[in-house]
């Protein structure tokens, strides 16, 4: 079975999107922590392509504008159904004469002189909508995603952004949706929590949930995940590796990274426990992070930041590893992982 074959596709939730089990997160693109050039991303994109994916996840933030912009230049070359694109609202940007775009800003090294507002209104929203298609350079965006909404990123604002979004913001997803603008609606975020909360508001076809059901966390199988597959919502499913200790391990020089910061003493000593496993039965620990969500029944497809050609080309090799069904079991012996939690390969 070739690579680019073991990728196949599942539907957004109650829509007629179909998404590659393997999908692209564009926020290196972006130049997220180091600078890549256009030619780089174009040919990351393209090596992405040829490996059988279709979902492409930017944002407005990714680079201030950056990534929308690589990622519509290479989109526009192909037909407008080879690909599945969304993009994300919630902050609009604006221009700023004196960005400093000599040093990092919001974590990207990007050229572009524009600074980002937190907006969840009905005019910030559509907006936002507007100027992605700008920015991208394309006459559709398939699916729109509500970015860092909630909680964990807004603290003792989050009531007041919340309320935003509810009594106004909602309407303007209604809307475009409604008008054929978008296919699905969503939200892209770090928590669930906030997504429990907002499925009382309307219907969501899915949300991209960054780092909250990994190898490491499968918490969200108690609750959110059964409200998912109830409320007709579908996981896109960021951060497999938890911010890079799933990809790496834990045995070589460099401190681990896990939820953007150095990893706790517990979870290195998990991730090390877990990596013996992967030793005894030759499997890779990243090809186990990647293939490990997608045997629950409400995720539809694993997006991991994809920053180079060989990256991409890698990223679909580990997808296709073939994985042992002992291997999970083991990992369920030696309570690695939940009891409850879905694997690949189970009847």
């Amino acid at each position: 079975m070739s690579i680019a074959n073991k990728i196949t596709k599942k539907t957004i939730g109650q829509t007629q999107l179909k998404v590659s089990s393997l999908g692209f997160g564009a926020a290196s693109l972006g130049n997220l922590y180091k600078a890549i050039s256009d030619e780089e991303a174009s040919r990351t994109l393209h090596a992405a392509i040829s490996q059988g994916i279709n979902l492409f996840d930017t944002a407005p933030r990714y680079g201030l504008g950056l990534s929308e912009r690589r990622v519509g230049d290479v989109l526009r070359t192909i037909g407008a159904d080879e690909y599945v694109l969304s993009t994300k609202v919630g902050r609009v940007l604006t221009p700023d004469v004196n960005a400093d775009t000599s040093q990092l800003r919001y974590g990207f090294d990007t050229p572009m002189p524009f600074d980002a507002h937190y907006d969840y209104s009905y005019d910030g929203i559509m907006r936002s909508y507007f100027d992605s298609l700008q920015r991208l350079g394309l006459a559709k965006i398939d699916i729109l995603l509500v970015h860092d909404i909630g909680f964990d990123t807004h603290g003792e604002k989050d009531d007041y952004y919340f309320e935003q979004f509810q009594t106004s913001g909602y309407r303007a997803l209604e809307e475009l949706r409604q008008q054929g603008l978008i296919k699905a609606v969503g939200l892209g975020v770090n928590e669930t929590a906030i997504c429990e909360r907002v499925m009382e508001l309307g219907q969501f076809d899915c949300f991209l949930l960054a780092g909250r059901y990994s190898l490491l966390e499968q918490d969200a199988l108690s609750s959110f995940l059964p409200k998912c597959e109830a409320h007709g919502a579908s996981i896109i499913l960021g951060g497999p590796y938890n911010s890079g200790i799933l990809a790496t391990g834990v045995k070589g020089p460099d401190t681990p990274i896990y939820n953007y910061e150095p990893a706790p003493a517990n979870i290195v000593k998990k991730v090390a426990r877990i990596e013996e496993v992967c030793a005894e039965f030759n499997v890779s620990l990243a090809a186990a992070a990647l293939q490990f969500p997608l045997a629950h029944p409400a995720v539809a497809t694993v997006i991991p930041g994809i920053d180079s050609a060989d990256r991409a080309i890698k990223t679909s090799q580990l997808f296709s590893e073939q994985i042992p069904m002992q291997f999970w079991q083991t990992l369920k012996q030696q309570q690695l992982i939940r009891q409850d939690a879905p694997v690949p390969g189970e009847v």
